[in-house]
């Protein structure tokens, strides 16, 4: 067993019962939304309601948090072997290569792989690839809607970096001239951040994140930011009285939702919001909606992005894709700052497990400049011992709060671990009902105190800030020692299951439904009740740090439109375990590739850009 630096202590929590009660806050569209955010960011006394109203002082309530102290930084590293040093970029490029599965079959997309190959053949050139993807956006408006900041000369002159180095023998690896994206919260020197907001700022020179520079030196093509949000063509009037934002059209890039502050990826008024490949009746997810938009409707075969309460994991499930949201402060960003540092991560998006793995080893390479990141070991495959127990835990309570075509496909996947060798294992988890209290409190207050012009946002998340910054500090600190209570009885669960791997579905619903039509696309929309249910699952770990992995198992029918609904299924280990994960994951790609029923269709708008490049040239 692992040795770690900052383990809770192992200890049981309250037995609590699970009986959540749906919220019935008021959904608001078009003026009245516009006009309650005004309202909000002008006169104190409305999010002081507001914040009275949610119930976010309710937990000094709970008497079992005075045994508690309280924990900011959720942040639990495995500590190195000797084998763990000197490992570099080379190292993760002659893993990845020498560990490559065999067996995956049924899975029709293109990988980080066909592109190398078809690189190596000489078939087609990073060039004609790139070339065609630009020519794709810039002439498509459905899918240009997933990008925000492209910067063509910059991309076009990495691509024939590539081209040379495959003509001369010297590709860098599997990842030379493959097209990725990264969201709009990261740095990419040559583009422009702006979080999905009105305001933007360039990147200072060097000033590309971590993350995204391991990309680069694998060769990598990034093909600029994806969507976030921006908000225009309000009536002038309600601009010019500062109730939403007065902005010009956005340029190119991969978009996400405004400050990452919900889970539809809604960019309202800007007309940019990427609908579900899958079915346009439906929101892709977010906040990396435009990272899982280019990676299900095949324009790119990895993405990066963010996710501090399951930005990474809801758009991955409702676009039918992967998605790991790694250990907290594994993945560094620096110098990009996090918005919510104690609950938000970096991580990859995929297509395939193979990819998904390719994207994480290159990404997790530590950064010696950054505490959290250099404490972890390089992204080195561990080879998982086979008498090591194999462990689903399942809280039923919590787990049977799903739709019910989301639980069919969920307990169908669980039948097959089962099957597979895994243990299922009854657990209990206590004060999840508050905990997502806790977690919403905390990074309401992280994300307030950052340097946000309420003036420059969308009504909703005027709101939602407005929130935040009256979060007394005895509020906040009691939400800190609930993390502790759950992190100290995860820690319990751990030490008891060895191997243990929390599963749940991704999200309860199948998808997020277009409800308000293009209205909605058009104005924004604020559905408190909608956001909290998305993110059931998947909040408690950003909270407590542990790794989680979301994994297509099937498809459910819509509301209206043409096009099943992809439905997530979801594992979260314990810390620094992400091996486990990738483990589990690929089991889980096995069987729904084998199983018709289960299998995930490729969108109807679906590319093959290999394809369409070797055409082109």
């Amino acid at each position: 067993m692992p040795s770690f630096y900052g383990y809770p202590d192992e200890r049981e929590g309250p037995l609590t019962s699970h009986n959540p009660k749906r919220g019935d806050n008021p959904v608001l569209r078009g003026l009245p939304l516009a006009i309650a955010g005004f309202l909000a960011a002008n006169i104190s006394l409305i999010p002081s309601f507001l914040w009275s109203n949610a119930g976010f002082g309710n937990l000094r309530k709970i008497k079992d948090l005075q045994n508690y102290e309280p924990r900011y930084d959720p942040t639990v590293v495995p500590l190195k072997g000797e084998q763990d040093r000197g490992f570099g970029i080379k190292d993760v490029t002659d893993v990845i290569v020498s560990s490559k599965r065999q067996g995956i079959t049924g899975n029709s997309r293109v990988t980080a792989g066909d592109f190398h190959a078809a690189f190596t053949a000489g078939e087609v050139t990073p060039s004609e690839v790139t070339e065609t993807l630009l020519q794709l956006i810039s002439t498509d408006q459905e899918h240009a809607k997933a990008f925000l900041d492209i910067n063509r000369p910059v991309i076009l002159a990495a691509a024939e970096e590539s081209d040379r180095r495959y003509k001369a023998g010297r590709s860098l690896g599997i990842l030379d001239g493959v097209p990725v994206g990264v969201k709009d919260e990261v740095d990419l020197e040559g583009h422009q951040r702006s979080l999905g907001t009105s305001k933007r700022k360039a990147c200072p020179e060097g000033g590309t994140s971590w993350c995204v520079k391991k990309l680069e030196e694998a060769g990598a093509i990034v093909i600029g930011k994806l969507n976030v949000g921006l908000f225009r063509r309000f009536p002038s009037l309600l601009a010019s009285m500062n109730m939403v934002p007065n902005v010009k059209a956005a340029s190119y890039g991969e978009q996400m939702h405004e400050l990452g502050l919900d889970t539809t990826n809604n960019n309202g008024p800007t007309g940019r919001t990427p609908l579900n490949p899958h079915n346009p009746h439906y929101y892709t997810g977010g906040s990396s909606g435009g990272s899982a938009y280019t990676v299900s409707a095949g324009f790119l075969p990895i993405t990066l992005g963010a996710d501090g309460g399951g930005s990474i994991r809801i758009p991955s499930s409702f676009c039918g894709i992967y998605g790991l949201k790694p250990s907290h402060g594994r993945i560094s960003a620096s110098p990009t700052q996090r918005l919510a540092k104690s609950n938000g991560v970096f991580g990859p998006m995929a297509s395939s497990m193979s990819d998904l793995e390719i994207g994480y080893r290159y990404m997790a390479i530590p950064d010696p400049n950054n505490s959290d990141s250099s404490s972890f070991a390089p992204p080195r495959p561990n080879v998982l011992d086979s008498k090591r127990p194999k462990a689903i835990g399942i809280y039923k309570p919590w787990f049977e709060q799903a739709d019910p075509p989301v639980l069919s496909a969920c307990h169908a996947a669980l039948s097959h671990y089962e099957s597979a060798g895994y243990t299922v294992v009854d657990i209990t988890i206590p004060y999840l009902i508050e905990g997502q209290l806790a977690h919403a409190v905390t990074i309401l207050s992280e994300m307030s105190s950052g340097d946000h012009q309420l003036g420059h946002l969308a009504p909703a998340n005027k709101i939602l800030l407005s929130l935040g910054k009256q979060t007394p500090a005895v509020d906040f600190l009691m939400a800190q020692k609930m993390r502790s209570l759950l992190m100290e009885h995860l820690a319990f669960l751990f030490r008891k299951h060895p191997g243990l791997l929390i599963v749940t579905p991704t999200t309860p619903n199948a998808g997020w439904h277009i409800s308000g039509g293009a209205a909605d696309l058009r104005y924004g929309i604020s559905d408190a009740n909608s956001s909290l249910r998305s993110m059931e699952y998947v909040w408690l770990a950003n909270f407590t740090g542990c790794p989680a992995l979301t994994i297509p198992v099937g498809m459910a029918e819509p509301k209206n439109g043409r096009g099943k609904i992809p439905i997530g299924l979801m594992a979260m280990a314990e810390w620094g375990a992400e091996e486990e994960l990738l483990h589990w994951g690929r089991a889980g790609e096995q069987w729904s590739l084998e199983n018709e029923k289960h299998r995930i269709d490729k969108p109807g708008n679906w590319i093959n850009l290999l394809t369409l490049a070797n055409k082109a040239g």
